[in-house]
């Protein structure tokens, strides 16, 4: 083959990157393309804003490599057949994903290449097992619980990494294209996005994974990886993360590995239920929810008179990201204590998360809410409990919330100042005192 069209999406790094090795290695010109997609825009500009530099910086290593990235704006599907007919090319790499509209994307691509006669390649690289790579027996389409997905995904073959490309060339003659100007930032502490932040990051957090399972639910410590927004975006290899930390073995690595397996479980229950954002997977679960506006919009600012739910949007809002802890407690109280519907909490995490994808947010979501995967459905939990426990001192909640900076002790995480909106809204699914703590929001 002597040219292929790379359409990256979701892969932004040439690290572990399979539709580029693969095109690399089968073709002697190699044009890598992202297509600015309108229908795209405004739906967060932390995201569009990641986005952005993870872009510039993979620009910058494609340049470093002896090509560039040919940015394109319009449609991806007609604008990846037009490039490819415009150098010639025989063949298209995309990496494959699991989202509704992720699947619509693959599906015309491969109507629109059959027509124009340029093979489709659709690679891994999104997990760590490609969906469907491991199946439950008695013919079941996904796993539908998640311990014993752990089990056959432990014991899968896993793909070997794949080469990161020493030189690329590209046909001569094309306009590369300019990215946009980069948007505002909404979040000051957000992070930065590409491939070689991802990296450093990986780096340094390999070095600190060992007590990773006793600190990644201290709220106030840095004891989580950060890098779920580097996974979101494709950053960092999911496989080469997983891998590394395997290498380094112990009770920590297993415990950061398992929440990797965890975001594998709902990239397959995505695949086998695209509508993860909109519907109840377990529709039993769905519930009569509340329409309280007032009560919402408290939780949204951050104003509930609850100091670890109100550090916790404060924080989202803040950094684009939020402690995993914290999305529990954030998630279970407006769901079983304020009683309103998970897919509110779902737009407001997909409006300020950088990681925000429809597997982990929905999928997590769903899951505190009674409605998805969890065979405990009517778990509650204290979020006061939860506060005592996993920020012990109130570090974090007067890192977020300093108007509590001079409250002493446990007593800064007691209700103060509840808006009559979350007061009455506390009584429908009943009291705060009344609810027990469990589990673990999932998320490395």
């Amino acid at each position: 083959m002597r040219t292929a069209v790379v359409l990256f999406t979701r892969d932004l790094r040439v690290r572990d990157n399979p539709a580029l090795a693969a095109a690399c290695a089968a073709a002697e010109q190699v044009v890598p393309l992202f297509v600015l997609d309108p229908r795209l825009r405004g739906i967060s500009p932390n995201r569009a804003l990641f986005l952005h530099q993870s872009l510039t910086d993979l620009r910058e290593t494609l340049r470093r490599k002896g090509a560039d990235l040919v940015v394109r704006e319009g449609e991806p599907v007609a604008e990846a057949i037009r490039l490819a007919r415009e150098v010639g090319a025989e063949g298209i790499a995309l990496a494959a994903d699991v989202s509704g509209y992720a699947r619509r994307r693959e599906q015309r691509l491969d109507r629109e290449c059959e027509r124009h006669r340029i093979s489709l390649r659709l690679l891994p690289g999104t997990t760590v097992v490609p969906p469907g790579g491991v199946r439950p027996g008695g013919g079941g389409d996904h796993y539908r619980v998640f311990s014993p997905y752990h089990r056959a995904w432990e014991s899968a073959r896993w793909r070997d990494e794949a080469a990161t490309p020493h030189k690329i060339t590209l046909p001569p003659g094309i306009a590369v294209g300019r990215l946009p100007k980069a948007p505002d930032s909404e979040s000051p502490g957000a992070a930065p996005g590409g491939e070689s932040e991802g990296q450093r990051r990986l780096k340094a957090w390999l070095r600190h994974l060992g007590p990773y399972d006793d600190l990644h639910d201290q709220m106030a410590m840095d004891g989580t990886s950060r890098l779920s927004g580097y996974l979101r975006f494709g950053c960092v290899s999911p496989l080469a993360v997983a891998n590394a930390a395997r290498e380094i073995g112990g009770p920590g690595p297993d415990a950061f590995v398992r929440q990797l397996c965890w975001r594998d479980f709902y990239y397959q229950a995505t695949a086998a239920f695209p509508a993860m954002s909109t519907e109840a997977y377990r529709k039993a679960g769905d519930y009569r929810w509340r329409a309280d506006e007032d009560a919402l919009k408290h939780w949204q600012d951050g104003s509930t008179g609850v100091p670890v739910v109100d550090a916790g949007m404060r924080q989202l809002r803040a950094e684009g990201w939020m402690h995993n802890r914290a999305r529990l407690i954030t998630a279970s109280f407006l769901t079983k204590h304020l009683g309103l519907d998970w897919r509110d909490g779902v737009k407001w995490f997909f409006r300020w998360l950088i990681d925000g994808d429809v597997p982990n947010n929905s999928g997590n979501w769903q899951w505190v809410a009674g409605t998805g995967h969890d065979t405990r459905p009517h778990r509650r939990f204290n979020p006061i409990r939860q506060a005592e426990r996993f920020d012990p001192d109130g570090a974090y909640v007067r890192r977020y919330v300093p108007e509590l900076k001079s409250v002493d002790g446990k007593a800064v995480h007691q209700p103060w100042r509840l808006p009559e909106a979350v007061r009455s809204g506390l009584d429908y699914p009943g009291p705060l005192e009344s609810h027990r703590d469990d589990a673990v929001w999932l998320r490395p």
